[in-house]
């Protein structure tokens, strides 16, 4: 029930991002805005998730998990059903702005700490891959739903109302599914790695936000996550006019490509999730396993960028198989961060660590990365630069992934 309301969540989340690029077009025409003023109601939308994530993840510390996506599922809801009746930029902004970035700062530390919380050790990875397959699900289900609309005689207005209908039930769907801690219900985790002969399993400690950020430990798992986020979206708001402006492709042929990515995504997320468990059951230690999975993460992500590089002036499976190791990273990386922060940090508090960590990350990774990514192409010419950007940021992220340690201990005073 834990994992099916993470799923919820994270499908939903992934819903409001899946559905405003296929929107954006029909806003524009129908209120005579240009593509930049119809795009700001996004960005202030990422802007007010990051910063809510932060006060999501203390909500869930202390209360639980139900009160977060309760509500995420009136904001949710209202966002895209008060977005249909606007006529200014000003509603614009209140609705999609700020009533749609409460909505989704709510969902993504909670979804990924409520799995945490619940499962450890040997069987994170997998269930938190299952949660996570929501997105891709999302990207796919929800983009039929917006096409089969638009393409029937529905408008975006219209068609946001079904996607507000849609948040709602699934949002109170994950209320009622939705558990507190296990201590709650006095159950333990499931999944402890089993301790080493003549040790004793180390107590859950109690971590304030000052103490937990005067380590290294967090601010590597920020930098090496942050540097991997910023060649994400780089890759993400660039690939397809890649391919089809410096590389000459139709741009059916790309979004199919780039589809792919979605696809595979679905599949790869539990499968890389219980790949992540067996290395950490292999090693017998969690946060060694989860930090070998971040190491692997941007490695592959840099791997396929450089498969990008070989692309020719017609589709070809190289393409294919770019797409295919950008879902394997996307695999990996978020939910492997959650997992390595909470092997060294523990439950107790990992929502309040977490939740900065996401404000911190998500203000800055999302938008610096869309920004380089079309400050190089107006500077140069080409899209491929910036694909030389995004093997420079998941270098480095490899290299801060390597630099994590696998143990900290709480200063006494």
């Amino acid at each position: 029930m834990v994992v099916f309301a993470s799923w919820l969540a994270v499908f939903s989340l992934f819903g409001y991002r899946a559905t405003f690029a296929m929107l954006k077009g029909p806003m524009a025409a129908d209120l005579g805005w240009t593509q930049a003023e119809v795009t700001l109601g996004y960005s202030l939308m990422m802007t007010i998730y990051a910063i809510t994530a932060f006060f999501a993840g203390m909500i869930l510390d202390k209360w639980g998990t139900k009160p977060v996506y309760a509500i995420a599922a009136v904001f949710g809801a209202l966002g895209f059903y008060l977005t249909s009746k606007i006529d200014t930029q000003l509603a614009y902004i209140f609705t999609f702005g700020l009533l749609a970035g409460i909505a989704t700062g709510m969902l993504w530390v909670t979804s990924t700490v409520s799995v945490r919380k619940w499962y450890v050790g040997k069987t994170y990875g997998t269930m938190w891959g299952i949660a996570f397959a929501g997105a891709p699900m999302a990207q796919w289900l929800l983009a039929e739903v917006v096409k089969h609309s638009l393409n029937n005689g529905g408008t975006w207005r219209t068609t946001m109302v079904t996607l507000s209908l849609i948040i709602f039930v699934l949002l109170v769907l994950a209320v009622f599914m939705a558990k507190r801690n296990p201590e709650n219900y006095n159950l333990e985790p499931h999944g402890e790695v089993p301790v080493a002969k003549g040790e004793t399993r180390k107590e859950e400690v109690q971590w304030s936000v000052k103490e937990a950020y005067s380590k290294y430990a967090i601010w590597g798992a920020i930098l090496m996550f942050l540097t991997s986020m910023m060649a994400e979206f780089l890759i993400w708001t660039q690939l397809v006019s890649y391919w089809v402006q410096d590389k000459g492709w139709a741009s059916d042929s790309a979004i199919n490509v780039y589809k792919t990515i979605g696809i595979i995504g679905i599949f790869s997320m539990p499968l890389l999730g219980i790949v992540a468990d067996k290395i950490v059951g292999k090693v017998k230690h969690e946060a060694k396993g989860r930090k070998i999975m971040l190491i692997i993460g941007p490695a592959v992500g840099l791997l396929a960028c450089l498969m990008l590089l070989s692309c020719t002036t017609k589709v070809t499976f190289v393409a294919y198989v770019a797409a295919a190791i950008f879902a394997i990273y996307w695999a990996i990386v978020p939910g492997g961060v959650v997992g390595y922060t909470g092997a060294i940090y523990g439950r107790k508090t990992l929502g309040k660590i977490w939740g900065l960590a996401t404000l911190i990350v998500m203000g800055i990774g999302p938008f610096l990365g869309s920004f380089i990514g079309g400050y190089l192409k107006d500077v140069t010419g080409s899209y491929t630069y910036s694909i030389y950007y995004a093997i420079g940021s998941f270098a480095v992220s490899i290299l801060l992934a390597i630099s994590l340690p696998l143990a900290i201990k709480k200063s006494r005073f």
